[in-house]
């Protein structure tokens, strides 16, 4: 009766280690990420073109504590991103153990590939997504009114579409899991795929936070593109679990 309590006992300790691992490799990461925040901030002001088309071409604040708060936002969310291959590493150190070797080598090769697909997908958002969203937002009715731009609200809409490309970018891997497990039936992605036209607008629009689509179609089309891809590595995983 007592071992499994010492087994339980040596979990615990062994997820406590793990997790105090990875919030000193976060804070160390935020701490550094919060020196450069400047440079950080000037990074993400790119899509918007520096805001050269606005007055004095910088976005503003209009709280007492909105600037650091966004810079304090900014640098958490940087230095999570930097920390991520350590926070994965020790994810993959405390449930390897539990695993097949089969298993583990399926671990060992998604967290690469997910963080890839991730970086991708962010990166779409940075270079293609972002300038059009932002020259819209920025030129609309801007012969009756002059836009003043809240560097918070800038941030904000900028992190979050970032962060959505970056899922959906993870879609191809997903579904291909999904299949090589058994869980999901290639034919069911084939026969739906009008549905998925119709979602992929339905994301654009829900993603992008304007109506212009131009844009909404900019972000569906590479969901279309990858839902196809997601088929094709589907069923490529689906044959190989047959096989095995």
């Amino acid at each position: 009766m007592e071992k499994p309590d010492l087994n339980i006992r040596g979990h615990l300790l062994e997820l406590r280690k793990r997790l105090m691992y990875c919030a000193i490799s976060i804070l160390i990461c935020t701490i550094v990420a919060f020196v450069f925040h400047q440079q950080i901030l000037e990074i993400m002001m790119g899509p918007a073109g520096k805001f050269s088309g606005i007055p004095n071409s910088k976005p503003i604040y209009t709280e007492l504590t909105e600037f650091i708060g966004i810079a304090t936002k900014a640098s958490l969310l940087v230095g999570l991103f930097f920390s991520l291959p350590f926070v994965l590493f020790q994810i993959v150190l405390f449930v390897s153990p539990g695993l097949t070797k089969k298993e583990r080598r399926y671990l060992y090769a998604i967290v690469p590939i997910g963080t890839i697909a991730f970086i991708i997908g962010a990166s779409f958002g940075y270079f293609v997504l972002l300038p059009p969203v932002v020259k819209f937002l920025t030129t609309f009715g801007s012969d009756i009114a002059e836009p003043l731009i809240r560097i918070g609200n800038y941030v904000n809409l900028m992190l979050t579409l970032l962060f959505w490309m970056g899922m959906v970018f993870e879609m191809p891997l997903v579904f291909t899991l999904l299949a090589k497990i058994g869980v999901l039936n290639p034919k069911i992605l084939s026969s739906n795929r009008r549905y998925a036209i119709v979602i992929a607008f339905v994301l654009g629009a829900i993603i992008t936070p304007t109506f212009d689509p131009i844009n909404q179609t900019i972000v569906a089309l590479p969901i279309i593109c990858l839902y196809e891809i997601s088929i094709w590595m589907s069923k490529l995983a689906y044959s190989k679990k047959s096989i095995d």
